[in-house]
């Protein structure tokens, strides 16, 4: 009989992606099913990035490439980094991933040994707690609930620190909650980082030009604590490349070097034709995502105004990404047709089941009394999903 290790054993599977699949099963039988479960935009990857795809078939950019990225590549991501963050990288400081979700395991298999303790705030992205479960280490969860607006001060990180304490993973925008650290907050926990030198931090900022607020702020702009922060960010979100699987890293000379090792052994480099395809991306104006932005701040409206009518949600202005976590706790202990609720990923299966609606429990992102909806999808399609919650829960007892 084969035996599966402890290693898989032990692994989640990721619930955004369960939570599809069942939609696309629901879908096949025939059921109007609106899936606003996967965090992928429904824009079409802008045509210059396409027409620099076409261009690099042409002209034979099939072949291997460096371990992390061309080196004109990592070139245009260090001028985007000094652009739009005023961050400076060296080329040797990047390393070009197979999406950031490698890059994130990348980094984490470069520093973390078993019993290292990793703090992530609470609600996460639901495979930051897998791969440092993977590295063996052991997370170290702060919960930050809606009434803090979902995310943690200096002094609650602070609190979380202890000897063992390897790395900070966090999000910002953030997936599932779309909050958005300000300047003053980011300098807040850099002011206790600093204190902290052994201790690195994982910035994710996959979302940063999806965003409401204002300038996006970066917590490697900080002097103190630059040599101890890891930028993660990547090309799916802003500009609607989900399929086309490139992430990267700004990082500390040492800690890129250790990702290039590791990645040289699991994957190498990313497809050749998204690098070139990439460079475009970095080399444009993100004025040219306005209206993408736009669009998707007007859908956060008409959800949040959707929402807000709904009794017993409870709703926060999210600030970037596209998403919204709503609190639903006050209708646990209900129930319809005997179906009970007793926690939200209970409520989503009802939201499925009922109202042909997919959203994803918030459980898997370190908050059950919550659940995610995505708006990535059009005005009419998000109002139809609406008003089929609302219906839903009416009907809850």
């Amino acid at each position: 009989m084969i035996q599966l290790s402890e290693r898989l054993l032990a692994m989640e599977e990721s619930a955004t992606i369960a939570m599809a699949k069942k939609s696309r099963e629901l879908k096949s039988q025939g059921k109007d099913v609106i899936s606003l479960s996967l965090g992928e935009p429904d824009f079409h990857t802008p045509a210059f990035i396409k027409a620099a795809a076409v261009e690099a078939l042409d002209q034979n950019y099939t072949t291997y490439t460096p371990v992390p990225g061309y080196d004109d590549l990592r070139e245009s991501i260090a001028h985007k980094f000094k652009r739009d963050n005023n961050l400076t990288y060296a080329k040797d400081q990047i390393v070009v991933s197979t999406g950031a979700k490698q890059s994130i395991a990348n980094l984490v298999l470069s520093l973390i040994n078993p019993g290292d303790e990793v703090i992530i705030p609470a609600p996460y992205w639901v495979s930051y707690l897998e791969i440092v479960k993977v590295a063996e280490g052991v997370p170290v969860v702060i919960s930050a609930g809606i009434d803090k607006d979902f995310k943690i001060t200096g002094a609650d990180l602070e609190a979380a620190i202890t000897p063992r304490t390897k790395l900070f993973m966090f999000s910002t925008p953030c997936n599932p909650t779309g909050s958005v650290y300000t300047k003053a907050e980011l300098q807040d926990l850099a002011r206790v980082l600093a204190k902290y030198p052994q201790v690195v931090a994982m910035s994710d900022e996959i979302y940063e030009h999806i965003n409401f607020v204002g300038k996006h702020e970066s917590l490697a702009q900080f002097p103190e604590i630059y040599n101890q922060v890891v930028t993660v960010n990547g090309v799916s979100k802003a500009w609607a490349m989900t399929g086309w699987r490139l992430g990267y890293i700004g990082a500390p000379k040492e800690i890129a070097a250790a990702c290039d090792k590791v990645q040289g052994q699991f994957t190498s480099a990313t497809c050749s034709i998204t690098q070139r395809a990439t460079i475009a991306a970095m080399n444009a104006d993100p004025i040219v995502l306005k209206d993408m932005i736009a669009a998707f701040e007007s859908r956060r409206n008409l959800v949040l105004n959707g929402l807000n009518n709904i009794p017993g949600l409870k709703v926060n202005q999210p600030g970037g990404a596209f998403y919204v976590f709503p609190d639903c706790s006050a209708y646990f202990g209900k129930s319809f047709n005997g179906q009970m609720i007793h926690n939200s990923d209970d409520l989503c299966m009802y939201l499925l089941e009922v109202a042909l609606v997919a959203c994803v429990g918030g459980a898997a992102f370190g908050d059950p009394n919550c659940f995610r909806i995505s708006y990535a999808a059009s005005e009419e399609t998000l109002q139809k999903a609406v008003d089929r919650i609302s219906n839903a829960l009416a009907q809850l007892q």
